[in-house]
């Protein structure tokens, strides 16, 4: 390009030099300026070309197109040069045909050089296409379309931005916990273990098309001097009325002395209060039971506190929300982007995935030094294992997610839903869950749910099931324990069984309705 960018410019020069000889040998009173004038021109001119050659691929043709007209127009304007500048016409004639055939081929190597830098960019959308096309490998004969493929594309984007956004509150949570831990380390508040996501966000389904809310449970250790007892009667008892005993244990011949610290159980309650910080008994216990709004309202002061050393508190905004049972969080990026988090807390039992959890399962009056058994680790678990054996085009996750976003205005809950998916997960075979399958999935799961609201009963999973993998920990007490109905209600009140029966029809309509709209 270089080279004949300085071709043209040359021609440039032999055409005003001959001009200009032509004018000096008829000198007149005009002379001097119209000698002055080429000159002038021609410096512009290699200032043009000059610029000429950084200018945009788009603009090449055409600033080569200008040189030649430019050099033709000056031509003609002196024909009385003769010989030489007829000559000179033909050849830049002859040249700006070839330098035109040259630009197309110079600016498709062009294009293809920029399509090379831009593949990175590129390069998501070309991932989304070789999926769909991938989808379309499921169409019939027919050639129609698959529904599950329909409702893929519809969905995907909700569930990469849960992982998305899972990773960013899994980082975000990590650093407040650490600035937490390091506030606490000589005190004698709860040990806060590794956050646990669980719930429909971090299980990559959500019923909450815009506004999922990150749920992590935050595992309490009992701090040095102290132990955890579980308090409850029965198996169903657990379920939410719980209570958590908080004992002092002895540390006078354990590795917890270390350091001046002294036994609660073997000194002075006076020398304890002056040469020790207060015992766990003495701030978030109502009488020997720890409680759970002192220690949620213990935790949202501590985050406060402990904010500002988190490095992201210069790109987040947090704002903690009011809550009496848990900790939840507003956290809003500089770009206006929101994240809801909810932090509860759990007690492990012994080594297994079943916590007593600070929350409540009903929305009802409940005291503060309740506890409620929580399967949400369990739940998680148990969809963590089945991402790993279901085919890689399994639509388990997307039908519950279709179902639970059709429950607004009903007194079905999502986790009535889960239920029945986690139930027919384990009783199907598995590769029945593809994607081609999704109509007869969806309609697996629908007759299901009728026939245990005809029977009114829905067994819990995790009570007297054998089929729960076995990577699954539970308590003794919940592998002995009788089946639990979650729809006991219905079989006590004939007036709630019809009204669930009733909703249960209106559900089927919007199904139906939603899928008649794709086609």
């Amino acid at each position: 390009m270089a080279v004949t960018k300085l071709f043209v410019w040359v021609l440039h020069v032999v055409i005003l030099k001959g001009a200009s000889s032509v004018v000096a040998r008829e000198p007149d009173e005009t002379a001097p300026d119209r000698m002055q004038q080429p000159l002038g021109l021609l410096n512009q001119e290699r200032v043009w070309l000059l610029e000429e050659v950084e200018r945009p691929s788009q603009e090449k043709s055409k600033g080569r197109s200008y040189v030649v007209w430019r050099t033709l127009l000056f031509a003609l304007q002196h024909w009385q040069s003769g010989l030489i500048a007829g000559v000179l016409l033909l050849l830049s004639v002859g040249l700006y045909w070839w330098l035109r055939k040259r630009s197309h081929e110079e600016d498709s190597s062009s294009d293809e050089e920029s399509s090379s830098s831009e593949e990175e960019a590129q390069q998501e959308a070309e991932e989304e296409a070789e999926e769909e096309e991938e989808e379309s490998e499921g169409e019939d004969a027919d050639g129609e379309r698959d529904v599950g493929s329909y409702f893929a594309r519809r969905i995907r984007w909700s569930v990469r931005k849960l992982h998305y956004e899972s990773d960013l509150v899994f980082l975000l949570v990590g650093s407040l916990l650490h600035a937490c831990r390091q506030r606490l380390s000589s005190s004698f508040f709860p040990v806060l273990e590794a956050a646990i996501g669980v719930g429909s966000a971090f299980e990559c389904w959500s019923p909450r098309e815009d506004d999922a809310v990150y749920r992590l449970l935050v595992p309490l250790k009992a701090p040095r001097g102290h132990a955890f007892h579980l308090e409850a009667g029965t198996v169903g008892q657990m379920l939410a009325d719980s209570c958590i005993r908080v004992e002092q244990v002895c540390t006078c011949m354990t590795e917890e002395t270390v350091g001046d610290m002294l036994c609660f159980l073997h000194h002075p309650e006076e020398v304890l209060r002056k040469n020790q910080k207060p015992s766990l008994l003495h701030t978030l216990c109502t009488g020997p039971h720890l409680d759970v709004q002192k220690t949620a309202l213990w935790f949202q002061d501590l985050l406060r506190s402990a904010w500002e050393f988190v490095p992201q508190s210069r790109r987040y905004r947090m704002k903690v929300l009011p809550s009496i049972r848990s900790c939840k969080l507003q956290l809003t990026h500089v770009s206006g982007r929101t994240l809801l988090v909810e932090i509860v807390f759990g007690v492990q039992q012994g080594d297994s995935d079943i916590f007593l959890s600070s929350q409540v399962i009903e929305a009802v009056c409940t005291p503060s030094t309740t506890w409620s058994l929580s399967f949400s680790v369990a739940e998680a678990k148990f969809f963590w294992l089945m991402a790993r054996e279901v085919p890689h085009d399994s639509f388990h996750l997307n039908c519950l997610q279709l179902c639970t976003r059709m429950l607004m205005g009903t007194g079905f809950s999502s986790y009535a839903f889960k239920t029945v998916v986690m139930h027919l997960l384990t009783t199907m075979p598995l590769a029945g869950w593809r994607r081609t399958d999704f109509l007869l999935r969806l309609e697996d799961i629908m007759r299901y749910l009728r026939y245990c609201l005809e029977e009114k009963r829905l067994n819990h999973f995790f009570f007297d099931n054998e089929t729960i993998p076995e990577e699954i920990i539970l308590p003794p007490a919940l592998q002995r324990a009788e089946p639990l109905n979650l729809l006991q209600n219905l079989a006590q009140d004939p007036a709630a069984h019809e009204q669930a029966m009733s909703e249960f029809r209106e559900l089927q309509f919007r199904l139906r309705r939603e899928l008649f709209n794709w086609h």
